[in-house]
Formats: C-alpha cells, sequence, structure tokens
C-alpha cells in the first residue's frame, strides 16, 4: 500500500549546490541552492528567484560557480542558504568561507568547499530558469583514489531532505552504473 502525498518537492537525493559569485566590487557571495542539476553534458540548471544577490551577480558578470555542499560544512552551507547578502554584506567571510579565483570564469571557488564546477552563464530562460555551461570541474586532491578519480567518500558530499527538513550525507556504494543490470539479461 502506498500513500499519498500530493503535488511536493520531494526528491531523493537533492543535491545541496552552493553557488560562488563575485558582485560588481568584487566581493565574493555564496548561497545554498537545492533546486538545480545537470541539464545536458556539459549544462547545470539553477532555479534561482530575481531577489537573491546571487542571481544579480549572475547576470552582472555571466558566470559562477557550483560547488558541493559536504558533510564536514554542513552549518557554513547551511548559513550561506539562511541569511541573504541582500542583507548581510559579508555573509561569504561571517561563513568561514574563503575564496580563490577561478582561472576559468568570473566567480569564486570556496576552498573549503572540495569540489566546485566553473560555469559560464548560457542563458536564462522565459520561466527564470538559470543555465550554465560547465567549462571546468575542479577538485581538491585529498578527496581524489588512487586513480586521480574524484571519491565521494572522501568528501562525502550532503543532500537536502525536504521531506524531513534535515541534510543526509552520501557516500556508500551499492552497485557500479552501466553493469549491475547485467546481471538480469
Amino acid at each position: 500500500m502506498r500513500k499519498n502525498f500530493g503535488a511536493k518537492t520531494y526528491l531523493y537525493p537533492m543535491p545541496v549546490l552552493i553557488i560562488g559569485t563575485y558582485d560588481k566590487n568584487g566581493i565574493p557571495d555564496a548561497m545554498n541552492a537545492a533546486w538545480g542539476g545537470i541539464s545536458d553534458a556539459n549544462q547545470i540548471m539553477l532555479s534561482l528567484s530575481q531577489s537573491h544577490k546571487t542571481y544579480k551577480n549572475i547576470i552582472e558578470n555571466k558566470a559562477f560557480t557550483v560547488s558541493v555542499a559536504d558533510e564536514a560544512h554542513v552549518k557554513e552551507c547551511d548559513y550561506v542558504g539562511i541569511v541573504s547578502a541582500n542583507d548581510v554584506t559579508d555573509k561569504f567571510e561571517r561563513a568561514g568561507f574563503h575564496a580563490e579565483r577561478s582561472g576559468y570564469v568570473n566567480a569564486p571557488i570556496i576552498k573549503e568547499l572540495p569540489m566546485t564546477l566553473e560555469c559560464e552563464l548560457e542563458k536564462i530562460t522565459e520561466d527564470g530558469l538559470v543555465l550554465g555551461r560547465i567549462v571546468n570541474v575542479s577538485a581538491d586532491e585529498k578527496i581524489l583514489d588512487a586513480n586521480g578519480k574524484i571519491d565521494p567518500a572522501k568528501f562525502t558530499p550532503i543532500s537536502f531532505d525536504s521531506v524531513n527538513n534535515r541534510y543526509l550525507k552520501i557516500g556508500a556504494s551499492c552497485g557500479n552504473a552501466f553493469d549491475s543490470g547485467n546481471k538480469i539479461r
């Protein structure tokens, strides 16, 4: 038997994305955005309100970064989601974040978060969705495995649980993509 909940934003896992931008004065900003994800081979989609300073910064600079929130920085990542840069101009610093300028786009890499997508603004749809072209993915060497690949277990990305308003850690492997299903053939 199933229970119906109606139309809700219930989806697992829902990534916790930390969007990094610079304002017109070069001051870094970060915001927590749960509504976004990969939308094509080299494209990311974000659903951001036009009232966010991050949205305005993206329009201004035509660039942004998307860092993956991790278990080690839950407090900091939640903070940049509950405080607006329209009200708290130094929220990036208050979160304890440090910026490093991307070598690919005019946006900050958050040093504390070990994985970042560096993106150029492609367009904003008529529905207000921000589409960015991923021009580079950078990762701290501490989260790489012996083969030089990103190992989620080494940085434990988190997911937003919109049903219970909490964060869940991700990391354990339960199968191999494009292989596990071969056992049914």
